[in-house]
């Protein structure tokens, strides 16, 4: 069955905007948990804008307690700043079930593309093996129209992510049989080399049905921004449990 983690930066955004410790990102974590939840995905930027270091250690701790999976994405090539010790760091001091890497700048306002395995290679290999030495499963955020998904193996990598944006705007505008054969031919030539498959962004109660049904053996969805805003009207235990339902009747 997929796994479903929930991004909880959506969280600290909106304690950030006024400050103080409300809404409570360990509460929320908890309530997503205890609703059915597998896991629990931050995402923590250098310019701290949501998830911070302290709720990086909290939820580690947490995550650790319940027995769940533990997600920190993150750009391994950002570097160390005040408030923010770069992922290896974050990774070392934590120990989380899997560090996500992913290709985002400071100046992004959401990840939205994947690597040029070509490109990134040489660089992505070393920090995906300092991570690996640190017992993190390691996925990358990968396109799904990008050539290349199968050098992440060759990396070092055990997962890719795909990145969903696209799916999710082909589903809205009606084309989402040609982009369930995109994402479902990345699918299976990233298995072909033993990766296993997560998936991300922009992913809905709406949407995600029609994905898990035709993209094959997907191991993982990680969705933060539409399952908060739906919180908004149905409340977070309520919109995790119809999540769970929804890849449930998908499997």
């Amino acid at each position: 069955m997929t796994a479903l983690s929930v991004n909880v930066n959506k969280i600290a955004v909106l304690r950030n905007s006024r400050g103080g410790g409300e809404p409570d990102v360990l509460r929320a974590a908890r309530t997503c948990l205890d609703a059915g939840a597998h896991g629990i995905t931050v995402h923590p930027r250098p310019d701290a804008r949501h998830i911070r270091d302290y709720d990086v250690f909290a939820l580690a701790e947490l995550a650790h307690a319940r027995g769940v999976e533990f997600n920190i994405e993150g750009n391994p090539f950002a570097p160390p700043r005040p408030g923010y010790p770069g992922l290896f760091e974050l990774c070392r001091r934590t120990s989380p079930a899997q560090a996500t890497l992913v290709p985002d700048g400071d100046d992004q306002l959401t990840s939205d593309h994947g690597f040029d395995f070509e490109r990134d290679a040489e660089r992505l290999r070393p920090r995906i093996a300092e991570l690996r030495e640190l017992g993190c499963r390691v996925s990358v955020f990968a396109d799904a129209d990008r050539d290349g998904i199968e050098r992440a193996a060759e990396l070092g990598a055990q997962r890719v992510e795909l990145y969903t944006g696209p799916y999710a705007e082909a589903f809205a505008a009606g084309r989402t049989d040609d982009a369930l054969a995109l994402f479902a031919g990345a699918a299976r030539r990233a298995q072909a080399v033993g990766l296993g498959v997560n998936a991300g962004h922009d992913l809905s109660q709406a949407n995600l049905g029609a994905f898990l049904r035709g993209v094959p053996q997907v191991l993982e969805v990680s969705i933060g921004h539409a399952l908060i805003s739906e919180a908004l009207y149905a409340g977070l235990d309520a919109t995790v449990r119809a999540y769970v339902e929804v890849i449930a009747k998908a499997r």
